[in-house]
């Protein structure tokens, strides 16, 4: 799910060690109300990489109260993580995980404060609206449009001088709450991305064929060069048929005349 990728010198076991090694410097902490009274804790307390050299397992152990942080959520979102991975760009992602929560409702509003924060948006983009859209706005379109059937996004503008923005709208078709939102297949997936992209109407042409080429994993600009290359022969067959019938329309005028 990953897409791991060894390199020449090491091992996958290796390699998973040192990512548990990280993973168990991580820390968390809590405070009562009257901040007196702290406590802090790691999530992991142990990690096993056991089993036989073709088929190893792991077994993590996680300190007990910890547990109520996994088990016992109020809320919680679901997607698919080989759907998250293969998005590129990191406002995507974000976005798709915010999404995501909301997608049995089909819609999610975010002032632009929060949108600005919670994206991580660089605050050199945040008085040049054109920077917003080219490098947020335009690739979490390219990007989410497959994944979200029929979405759009909108700005939502405040009253007053120069109607600043005050917040983005995001809708989508809701996903059915028993959905099976999971892989069904690397053909039947892709399939019913392209759909999507196909019969979104937010859409440019140019973002749709930037959008397939990324859904196909080819180089942008492919998709494109091909519909120009398959315009421009459709035009070219046209002319040929035009001028076809242009010499067949003169031969039947000439032999009229010699009759």
């Amino acid at each position: 799910m990953s897409n791991y990728k060894p390199t020449a010198n090491n091992r996958f076991e290796d390699d998973i060690q040192r990512t548990y090694e990280k993973l168990m410097g991580l820390h968390f902490g809590r405070r009562s109300k009257s901040g007196l009274n702290r406590e802090m804790f790691v999530m992991f307390t142990k990690f096993s990489i056991v089993g036989e050299a073709d088929s190893p397992y792991v077994d993590v152990e996680v300190y007990k109260d910890a547990l109520p942080l996994l088990n016992n959520l109020d809320t919680w979102v679901r997607y698919a993580l080989a759907e998250f991975r293969d998005l590129r760009s990191s406002y995507a992602k974000t976005a798709f995980r915010l999404l995501k929560g909301f997608r049995t409702t089909g819609y999610a509003f975010l002032s632009k404060e929060d949108f600005f924060e919670l994206l991580d948006i660089p605050k050199s983009y945040w008085k040049k609206s054109g920077d917003i859209d080219r490098y947020v706005i335009k690739p979490i379109k390219e990007e989410l449009t497959p994944l979200f059937r029929g979405l759009a996004i909108r700005k939502k503008y405040g009253k007053g001088r120069g109607k600043p923005v005050i917040g983005y709208s995001f809708t989508w078709k809701p996903e059915k709450k028993g959905a099976n939102d999971f892989s069904q297949g690397e053909l039947q997936d892709e399939r019913q991305k392209l759909f999507n992209i196909q019969h979104n109407s937010e859409l440019t042409e140019q973002e749709k064929w930037r959008a397939t080429d990324k859904v196909k994993g080819l180089p942008l600009g492919s998709t494109e060069k091909q519909a120009l290359a398959d315009k421009q022969a459709e035009h070219d067959k046209k002319i040929r048929d035009q001028a076809r019938q242009e010499a067949l329309a003169e031969l039947r005028k000439g032999f009229g005349n010699n009759a």
